[in-house]
Formats: structure tokens, C-alpha cells, sequence
């Protein structure tokens, strides 16, 4: 039965290619399912994290700490314990669970104790759907088209984590930086070398910015997790298109926390996650990098 699975996805790999129906519909499809999925992550990820502090911490200052009581954290994985409503407890069905569908037929409410479900859940589905339709159109039937989702979702879900908790985790971003490595080995997106220079470009020219900002100011203007991030679009990208990723995701950054400032009483002193806009400069990067970037060039001219 196992001889037959890679029969399976060629079959299935030429009729994507003789059919963009039924490419876009695969992709749809499977996107609101990983949208579903990048909710758990979103969600997840950060409770996970703190557990693991907090109880490395509790064993590391064990002396210091056996008098003030314990935090009650609950552990968890990405599987277990099973989805619930964080109101009831009350264990999410597999029939209301399907993307979209489930909060719409529920009317956007546990069926159980009827408290509001968040709409973010399938706007981040819709959203996951979206772009991950953009990046079939762009790429069409290639290998770039399957590792541009990847990315892309480890977007989505960075992108979320950062605005909630202004984290960008390892576990997220270091595998995007490795496998952005590993694929342009072949040249997919940029050539090895300027790949290899990118990964260094992107992490030391935050690194430094975050250093020469401590040192005048006392402050730290970013967290490490952005030199990461950089990092990860520059062994994507090559090093080439970092100059034009900053420039985007500074101006964009800089607008929408000036908005917050000006409409929402936003204070001078909170901090701003950096991590989103990056993200979405990095994906437009990704897209229509060379475009933007010969555009911005002739505009100097």
C-alpha cells in the first residue's frame, strides 16, 4: 500500500498542474484546515513557554522559592489536553471544530455555556486561506509555492504571538532560518552564498542597532526574537533585499505607533511589537521584493 502513495501525489501533482481549479482548491482547503491548526500554536505556544520558566525556575532558585507558593500552571503539548472553552471546560467536538463553518453554525458561541468565541479564531483561518491563495497564484504548481507556505505560516502564527505576548519564539524561528538554508542549498529563492550572508546580515545589523541604542539610552529599543526574524528573511531572501525589508517594516512600524500614540493612548514608554511588522514586510518581500525594490530605485533617479 506504501508503493502507492508516491504514484498518489505525482497523479495528483499533474492534475494541479493541468487543472487551477483544482490547485486553488486544494490549497484553499488545506490552508483553513492549517488555520485552524495555527490557532492551537497561537494559543498554545506562550502557555507552554511559561511553564517551562517558570518551573526551570522554581528548580534552578529551589531554595529561594520553597516558601512562596507555587503557580498553578496547567502543562501542555499542541495535542494534549484536548481543545476546550476556556469559560466551561467544556471539551470542543470534532464537529465543532471545522474552520469557519463550526463558529458560524455556533453563532460565534460555546454550545455549552453560550459565552462569545472570540471571532479571531476564523479571521485567522480566513486570513491563513487568503494568503496562502496569493502565494498559489504567485508561485503556481512549484516547490517555492510549498516552502512559501511554510513561511507564511510561521508568519501568521509569529506575527499573532508577538501581538499578544511580544514574543517571537525559538521554536518558530530558528527551524524558518535553517530551512530557509537548506532549501536555497539549490538556489530556490536566493543563491547559497548571498543566503549564508543574508542569515549574518540580518541577525548582527539588528543586533548591533539594539546594542548602540542600550548604550546611548539605558533602553533596549527591541527584543532578540527580531534579530532572529531578520535573520530568517535574510537566509530566505539573500542580503540584497534587507535594506528595502527594514525600510518597509520600519515605515509601516513607525506609522501604526504613532496611530496608537495619537488615537488610542498608547503611552510613549509601551512597548510596540516590532516582530508583526517585520513579518509582513518580509512577506511582501518574499512576493514582489524585486519589484518594489527596482520601483524605490527609479523614484531616487
Amino acid at each position: 500500500m506504501l508503493d502507492n502513495i508516491p504514484s498518489f501525489f505525482d497523479h495528483l501533482l499533474i492534475s494541479m498542474q493541468q487543472s487551477a481549479t483544482l490547485f486553488y482548491f486544494t490549497v484553499g482547503l488545506f490552508s483553513l484546515a492549517i488555520g485552524s491548526f495555527l490557532n492551537v500554536v497561537i494559543y498554545r505556544t506562550p502557555k507552554m513557554m511559561e511553564y517551562t520558566w517558570y518551573h526551570d525556575c522554581r528548580e534552578f532558585l529551589a531554595d529561594e522559592v520553597k516558601n512562596i507558593k507555587a503557580k498553578n500552571l496547567t502543562a501542555m503539548t499542541l495535542s494534549k489536553p484536548n481543545s476546550s472553552c476556556p469559560s466551561c471546560g467544556h471539551n470542543i467536538r470534532f464537529y465543532e471544530n471545522i474552520p469557519v463553518l463550526s463558529w458560524l453554525m455556533l453563532k460565534g458561541k460555546c454550545s455549552q455555556c453560550a459565552n462569545t468565541i472570540s471571532a479571531r479564531y476564523p479571521l485567522v483561518e480566513i486570513s491563513t486561506m487568503l494568503l496562502s491563495l496569493i502565494v498559489a497564484q504567485h508561485f503556481g504548481v512549484t516547490s517555492e509555492t510549498f516552502f512559501a507556505l511554510i513561511l507564511t505560516w510561521g508568519l501568521i502564527t509569529l506575527t499573532m504571538i508577538d501581538f499578544d505576548h511580544m514574543l517571537l519564539p525559538d521554536q518558530i524561528t530558528l527551524p524558518l532560518l535553517w530551512l530557509g538554508l537548506l532549501i536555497n542549498i539549490n538556489g530556490t529563492f536566493a543563491p547559497l552564498t548571498d543566503a549564508v550572508i543574508g542569515a549574518a546580515v540580518g541577525y548582527m545589523s539588528l543586533f548591533s542597532v539594539f546594542w548602540i541604542f542600550k548604550l546611548f539610552t539605558g533602553k533596549e529599543g527591541m527584543g532578540f526574537g527580531d534579530f532572529k526574524l531578520f535573520a530568517v528573511f535574510g537566509a530566505w531572501l539573500g542580503w540584497q533585499l534587507l535594506p528595502l525589508l527594514i525600510l518597509m517594516a520600519s515605515v509601516v512600524g513607525a506609522i501604526v505607533g504613532i496611530s496608537l500614540i495619537l488615537f488610542k493612548n498608547h503611552q510613549r514608554q509601551q512597548g510596540i511589537p516590532f516582530g508583526p511588522y517585520l513579518a509582513i514586510a518580509g512577506w511582501l518581500t518574499l512576493l514582489w521584493g524585486d519589484g518594489i525594490w527596482s520601483w524605490y530605485l527609479q523614484l531616487l533617479h
